[in-house]
């Protein structure tokens, strides 16, 4: 995705940190994107709400109230893709983070280049999954053994009960539901789900998956050490 491609898409940096919110801010906006700054949890909700921004990257510790509120709160009103930062590399955090509607997350120091890339990959899938699924429309529901995926209307059931999904897990889940008991690379499904074209992030996924297994059941994905995760359904 060029410059020319971001132009008027709009970025919310949460970040009370005001050198690294300028920084994040200067990097966004040399590559097109219309950039609003926050620095604290009250203010991020309502600028969130006031510029309906296409993305936020978004600081985990925050005054006011954290980074997990604001996602939460923002998620609650309208969806947008979330990268979520933090000094921490707690996976406590991190999945909590995950659950209340992040996209992905940074760990901090983090280099700018990668922020960036991370930014246009979530807004490269906001653009996808807004586009029609033609696989949805001549396939609407999934059914893997005693799981059931409704693609058009993003619901996922097993055993009968509804699991709430985020965005993110849904679009992972989809595609390893595509394969059932196939192994897929991390590597992989970054490229695929994410669009990442490294595999800087394969930590994303293995917090992703446990999310997923969490929801569902831990039987229900299988890891193989080293290489991967494959879905594991009824014959």
């Amino acid at each position: 995705m060029g410059v020319g491609d971001v132009t008027a898409r709009k970025v919310l940096v949460v970040e009370d940190e005001r050198t690294i919110a300028e920084a994040v801010a200067a990097r966004l906006r040399a590559e097109g994107f219309e950039v609003e700054i926050a620095g604290d949890g009250p203010s991020a909700v309502d600028a969130a709400r006031r510029t309906l921004p296409d993305a936020i990257v978004l600081d985990v510790m925050l005054p006011g109230f954290d980074g997990l509120e604001v996602c939460r709160r923002i998620q609650a009103e309208r969806p947008v893709p979330v990268l979520m930062l933090t000094a921490r590399d707690d996976e406590t955090d991190l999945l909590v983070g995950l659950a209340v509607g992040a996209d992905d997350y940074l760990t901090k120091p983090f280099s700018m280049r990668e922020l960036s890339a991370r930014v246009h990959a979530l807004l490269r899938r906001a653009v996808r999954n807004a586009a029609p699924d033609a696989t949805a429309v001549a396939s609407p529901t999934m059914h893997l053994g005693d799981l059931e995926i409704n693609l058009a209307e993003r619901r996922v059931l097993r055993a009968g009960v509804e699991a709430k999904l985020t965005p993110t897990e849904f679009d992972l889940l989809v595609h390893l539901a595509g394969r059932p008991r196939t192994v897929l690379p991390r590597e992989r499904l970054l490229a695929d789900v994410w669009g990442w074209a490294d595999a800087s992030g394969t930590r994303t996924v293995d917090s992703h998956i446990k999310g997923l297994r969490r929801k569902l059941g831990a039987d229900l994905i299988r890891t193989v050490h080293g290489v991967g995760y494959a879905l594991e359904v009824q014959r």
